[in-house]
């Protein structure tokens, strides 16, 4: 009787009882939908560029709750190794696809571990940013300013780091090849993108702009001088 292979050529193992907690469509279509909506309620793109932003994000998303709920691409290519190594695995039950947890030996319930708490807690500070970042950028907006306060007065582009500090935190809940090769694609996208904003807020405001930029980082906040500087 021969035994199924793996892409690198590897065995694997049939293990008796097994489950196969995939396939589930509904699951991707609903957390999906949900993910990027919420996004889009915050971002709403106006432009081309806001648009593609926007679009990637929501691409990442789609990548990653298609191998959590639907096929799980990553647990087949890697199936030959993680057989070979974790022979008692139950490849293809949901539990498996927590790789972080498998690789360092973490054992339990993997959405009682610190790593998946570590991962929801950043998630939900990253929406938090999201919706602040929204309001502050909003309210300026209406007004025809420069938006420099709450989130603003830490980082110039906080919906940004909002946008990909999300998807750190789904990488630590739920690595996929796929969106691990996606993030630092992802990561120079929007640091293209924030550069062309920030020439058209320098022409739009000038020097307003320019000595806001000089006081204030772009994606990583300097704690001690953002204290000093007025509310």
């Amino acid at each position: 009787m021969e035994h199924p292979q793996g892409p690198d050529g590897g065995e694997i193992l049939i293990v008796i009882g097994a489950s196969y907690d995939y396939g589930l469509w509904t699951l991707v279509a609903v957390n999906s939908l949900v993910f990027i909506a919420f996004a889009f309620g915050f971002a709403r793109p106006r432009n081309a560029r806001d648009w593609r932003s926007f679009g990637a994000f929501s691409a990442f998303i789609i990548a990653l709750f298609t191998e959590m709920y639907g096929f799980p691409l990553t647990l087949y290519f890697l199936s030959g190794w993680l057989q070979s190594r974790y022979p008692q695995l139950d490849l293809f039950s949901h539990e498996a696809g927590h790789l972080w947890q498998t690789v360092f030996g973490i054992t339990g319930n993997p959405h009682f571990e610190w790593l998946h708490a570590a991962s929801i807690v950043l998630i939900l500070a990253s929406l938090i940013l999201l919706a602040a970042s929204w309001w502050v950028l909003y309210r300026a907006r209406r007004h025809d300013r420069l938006a420099t306060a709450g989130p603003y007065r830490l980082i110039r582009h906080p919906q940004y780091v909002a946008f990909l500090s999300i998807m750190v935190a789904f990488l630590i809940q739920w690595p996929t090849l796929l969106t691990l090769v996606m993030f630092p694609i992802l990561v120079w996208m929007y640091a293209r993108l924030a550069r062309k904003e920030e020439q058209d807020a320098l022409r739009e405001f000038g020097n307003e702009y320019a000595a806001y930029a000089a006081r204030t980082p772009a994606f990583f906040p300097r704690w001690r001088a953002a204290r000093s500087q007025p509310s």
